[in-house]
């Protein structure tokens, strides 16, 4: 089992920055993959990117050259760096783990809000 914690939204305005946290707890030592998603208002929930065990990293092509994801593995926790925000970024922002075994986890959701 593994727990997520998200954290870090609000409201910003148009272009600027919000740093999204995610804090794993349980078996850590079983993830594979940790991932970010949003869900708008009345879409399907999207992937935004994710970062592997491995360190590699990968993004939708929505946010791609704006959001950076990173991770500081002495905390358990994974980074969404999201700049140069838009409107269309609002949405509810998932945090999920990927688990060696296929299981995934789903954090609470976390709100950000991009006024124009």
């Amino acid at each position: 089992q593994v727990q997520l914690v998200e954290s870090g939204g609000g409201l910003v305005q148009a272009g600027g920055s919000l740093r999204l946290s995610c804090a794993a707890s349980g078996s850590v030592s079983s993830i594979n993959v940790m991932g970010w998603y949003r869900q708008a208002p009345g879409k399907q929930r999207e992937l935004v990117g994710g970062i592997t065990s491995g360190e590699r990293t990968y993004y939708a092509d929505a946010v791609k050259g704006r959001f950076t994801i990173s991770r500081d593995n002495a905390k358990n926790t994974v980074f969404l760096q999201m700049n140069s925000l838009k409107p269309e970024d609002t949405a509810v922002y998932y945090c999920k783990a990927r688990l060696w075994a296929g299981n995934t986890f789903w954090g609470q959701g976390t709100q950000v809000t991009v006024s124009s």
